[in-house]
Formats: C-alpha cells, structure tokens, sequence
C-alpha cells in the first residue's frame, strides 16, 4: 500500500511522533494505522491517546434522563460546520429527538431513525433538514441506558455527552462529578473485568517489547508486562482511577463512603467528532 504525506500528517496529528517515525510506522503496518500506533508505542514514543481536533466531525452530543433517573439517551448529531452546530433550528431539532427517544425507549440507532417524530420518519425529517440547512446531517452515535439511578452531564458546549448508571442511589453531586470524570478521563470500561480480552492481550504483547528494548532481561519480561497492564488498569478503567477531585482515593472507594454496595453498573460517553 502506497504511503502518502497526508497519510503520515494524519498520524503525527493523531499521535504526536515524529514524521519520520509515523512515515515508518506505517510503512511497516502496510498503513493500517492502528497497528502503526501500537508500533510507535513499542519503541517508546509518546503517543496521544485521542484522534487530532482538526479533524473532527462537527455538530453535538446532548444527553438527558427521564424525570424518574431510570432511563437515560444520549444523541450525536454531527454536521459539518461548527456554524451549523450553533445554529437553533439544528439544536432544537437534536433536543427533539433526544426527547422523543427518551419518551419511546428506542434501543439503537435503527430503531431511532425509524422512530415517528412529528408526523415523519426521523429519517425523512432529517433529510428535510439537509435540505434546509445545507449541509449533511446524521445521527451519528446514539446509546439508551437503563438502571436504578442514572446521570446525565453535558461536558463542554455540548461537545461531550455522558450517561453513567449505578445501582441505587447516589448524591446529586457525586454523580455529577463522576459523568465530569468520564468526560475528562474517557475510560475504556467500568473496571477490570470489563476490559476486553483483545485489549489486555495487546497491552501485554506492548509492556514485553517495551521491556525488551529497555535491555531487561527475558525471564522477567513477562512479569514486567504484567505490572505495566496493572498500572493500565488503574489509569484506564472507571473505578479504579484516581478521582481528579481528590486523588486520595478511587472512584471505587468514593462510592464505598456513600454505601458499601454502591458501584457503576454502566457508562456511556460519546464526543463530536469520535
């Protein structure tokens, strides 16, 4: 596969590596960029976690619960501009969606765009509003939760919207802060045990050629990958991180004050442009 200096551009926006070392990167995954990124981490660069700004898809994520906190939606209309974004026929359309799937408990997208919204298929009305705007529009991301106690958080212009569930009561606050820190710190799962086995298998291949190009020696490389997937663990899933307001303790043992049972049965987060 031919490697363009858009392709490498594209990378070094995503990661932060070097030209050379993306244009190397992908020229030995044969451009698939994923693999290049997991190649720049075996050698040892910084790579950025999210994909570049610039070259996200515009429009917004607005999440919302039902009046009894059971329920929760959460829709991404995307458009091209961020001028559309603004604009209030656009707004006021997501927000009627976000309503009317609240209100009919639609479990996908699928069932979303076939829902009936003033008279029409959410799949026509969007069309109608292309046609108005000028721009395409879709429903780009949808998810419905459902649990004993759930919280929305709109993070940032709209530009994050997050759901998260727990089992049984929680704090006004406490829930509040802990959707802020979803949208801040995009965990990948709930905790351990809800990594998948894909994603621990790679984080494991990582630590060891890590630990070899650190020169250690093999008998402890697999230990060594073990204690960094542990450390992953801790950074990467929800009840295990530190809580940004008070890094004394997890979001585990936060819960644990309120109530020795209370934990996150769920999340869901999604951002313009992901």
């Amino acid at each position: 596969m031919a490697i363009t200096a858009q392709d490498v551009n594209k990378l070094r926006m995503q990661t932060g590596a070097g030209l050379m070392d993306c244009k190397k990167a992908l020229v030995e995954s044969d451009g698939d960029f994923e693999s290049a990124i997991d190649a720049l981490r075996k050698k040892g660069q910084k790579v950025a976690a999210l994909r570049s700004d610039r070259e996200a898809t515009e429009g917004i994520a607005l999440a919302a619960t039902s009046e009894d906190g059971t329920k929760g939606v959460v829709v991404y209309l995307s458009s091209e501009t961020d001028f559309v974004a603004k604009n209030d026929d656009f707004q006021a359309f997501a927000k009627n969606v976000v309503s009317n799937a609240l209100a009919n408990d639609y479990a996908d997208k699928a069932a979303l765009l076939e829902a009936n919204i003033d008279g029409s298929k959410l799949f026509d009305s969007i069309s109608d509003l292309v046609g108005k705007i000028g721009e395409k529009i879709d429903i780009a991301a949808y998810e419905y939760v459902v649990g004993d106690s759930i919280v929305a958080y709109n993070h940032a212009g709209n530009k994050i919207g997050v759901l998260v569930a727990f089992n049984g009561k929680v704090p006004e606050e406490i829930g509040k802060d802990i959707a802020m820190q979803i949208a801040a710190m995009n965990p990948i799962a709930v905790d351990k045990d809800a990594v998948p086995q894909s994603v621990i298998d790679r984080e494991i291949e990582i630590g060891k050629e890590q630990a070899l190009a650190e020169g250690k020696p093999a008998e402890i490389v697999e230990k060594i990958a073990t204690g960094k997937l542990q450390k992953y663990f801790k950074e990467n899933t929800l009840m295990n991180q530190q809580f940004v307001k008070d890094s004394s303790k997890t979001i585990s043992g936060l819960l644990k004050e309120i109530d020795s049972n209370l934990t996150v049965t769920e999340f869901k987060r999604i951002a313009v442009g992901q």
